[in-house]
């Protein structure tokens, strides 16, 4: 028996993005959102990426560590601006690293 193809069906890498009471065969529904923690937002470099832009307006995402571990986050205000070089080069080396290891599911997710 032939797939059955709906008649609006889109498909991108071999999966169907109609809706759910699609017909098509190919349907397949996507997780749209990975709830990750706070810890491996900070260990990829992405917090002190995202702080780099925030100090540009006077902002910052502060998290407080207790013991090797995040008991809070939250927005603030702050006065500086930037940080210096040795925590920049931690800050390029771990965003280069995440970027080359998530290279092929970020293009896959942009093309999606």
């Amino acid at each position: 028996m032939a797939a059955q193809i709906c008649e609006k069906c889109e498909h991108k890498h071999d999966r169907c993005y109609c809706s759910q009471n699609s017909t098509c065969d190919k349907y397949e529904p996507i997780k749209m959102v990975d709830r990750k923690s706070w810890d491996e937002f900070r260990n990829h470099g992405l917090l002190w990426w995202i702080n780099m832009i925030l100090h540009t307006f006077g902002w910052a995402i502060v998290t407080e560590i207790d013991e090797g571990k995040i008991v809070d986050v939250y927005p603030a205000r702050v006065k500086f601006r930037g940080f210096d070089e040795k925590n920049n080069t931690e800050g390029y080396i771990k965003v280069s690293q995440f970027l080359k290891d998530n290279v092929n599911e970020l293009l896959t997710e942009a093309e999606d």
